[in-house]
């Protein structure tokens, strides 16, 4: 994406180099990186980049507007609402994919948007450590507005710890150790002290949380929570008993669960601009599109893609029995934008945002990107390739 960049990388790319790069990554928490990381990360320059933050402010005005509590009320699913909701989303991801326009222009073009966190801890350190190994010039950078590695983290700390001690914050999550996300997790208990929690092994007394920190029962008075319902529901028949989470607890969430759902596919209906596609809930849609073709259905309630129909047809939308819960979006298409060795990739930006408490809206922090030669973002569509998985953006400053 900025091409005297990319040839710089490419004609001195050494896979030994990368392999010595990996060794360094993985020494740290031996065989926690259980996902592919690419071979290279991406370029942007300034005036992509300004594209990209151009619709996440639009979208973020959305989400700031008085009405956008009682428009979303809907997205909740009433079993899954959770007490004590706060003013804001503590954290917003934007995914963004690079897409060439109608003159062949790269511009971004929303995918998606979930108020939870992601790999907040992991893409401080892994993209710090990439810079030792391979050329990245010291105007380019993963922290996003005016942030450095030491600024960034103490964000994050403000942010997730508030003001408490950290022995009463917990990463909450289910079998936290055996997600694939885990290297987040270990990444963010370096920088911050706190622990991850499995659901199972939390502790209730009245309306209090407590879970046991070196043997001692501890409380929990603010939890970062990474736990999705679509996964509780998953596992709950194996997991036993657990702390229902729905109850009116004395614990503060970071963000609360019922961010995850308010701004996630239910907001795109109520977002026009020119990098988010058009998208409309499916009981709203006044005529059926004549070139269906360039469409996806996406189901409101469902997580990581499940359930997407990428090829619709006519029979598809009347068949839909709870139109309610759907959304019918324009489909993007990615710019093959990256040379490799063999066949180009395409690219996926997630523009990570916080939210401290006392902010009137959300600050971009920092970003992480994605590499792929299938028909889709995502492992199941990449296997057996090169130069594809896992990546970070490094923004020109």
């Amino acid at each position: 994406m900025v091409p005297e960049l990319r040839k710089v990388y490419n004609e001195t790319f050494k896979v030994e180099q990368f392999n010595a790069f990996l060794k360094a990554l993985n020494s740290k928490y031996p065989g926690a990186i259980e996902f592919r990381l690419a071979e290279t990360p991406v370029f942007a320059d300034k005036a992509f980049a300004q594209k990209m933050f151009d619709a996440c402010e639009s979208i973020i005005d959305v989400i700031t507007d008085p009405s956008f509590k009682t428009i979303t009320e809907r997205s909740i699913p009433v079993a899954e609402r959770v007490p004590n909701e706060n003013g804001h989303a503590h954290m917003i991801a934007f995914d963004f994919g690079v897409c060439a326009n109608e003159e062949g222009v790269l511009e971004p073009q929303l995918i998606e948007m979930q108020g939870f966190p992601t790999l907040f801890g992991f893409q401080a350190w892994y993209p710090d450590l990439m810079r030792q190994y391979f050329p990245v010039p010291d105007n380019y950078s993963q922290y996003l507005n005016g942030l450095n590695h030491d600024s960034y983290l103490q964000q994050l700390k403000e942010v997730i710890m508030g003001d408490l001690p950290v022995e009463n914050v917990i990463l909450l999550e289910i079998k936290p150790h055996e997600q694939k996300t885990k290297i987040d997790f270990y990444c963010t208990q370096e920088y911050l002290g706190i622990e991850p929690v499995c659901i199972t092994d939390l502790i209730q007394e009245g309306k209090k949380l407590y879970y046991l920190k070196d043997g001692q029962q501890t409380q929990v008075k603010r939890i970062y929570n990474r736990m999705i319902f679509d996964d509780l529901r998953a596992q709950k028949a194996s997991l036993g008993k657990f702390v229902d989470i729905t109850q009116d607890l004395e614990v503060e969430w970071v963000p609360h669960p019922n961010w995850f759902y308010r701004i996630s596919k239910f907001t795109l209906p109520f977002i026009r601009h020119p990098y988010v596609p058009a998208t409309w809930f499916l009981n709203e849609l006044k005529q059926v599109p004549a070139d269906l073709e360039n469409y996806v259905l996406k189901p409101l309630f469902s997580f990581a893609g499940q359930g997407v129909v990428i090829d619709v047809t006519p029979e598809h939308i009347t068949n839909t029995k709870d139109p309610e819960n759907w959304i019918l979006q324009r489909k993007v298409k990615y710019a093959e934008v990256i040379p490799t060795p063999d066949v180009p990739a395409k690219v996926e930006i997630r523009i990570m945002y916080l939210w401290k408490d006392g902010w009137d809206r959300p600050r971009p922090a920092i970003n992480l990107a994605r590499l792929s030669k299938g028909k889709m973002i995502g492992v199941d569509y990449n296997k057996d390739k090169e130069w594809v998985g896992g990546s970070v953006c490094y923004f020109e400053h």
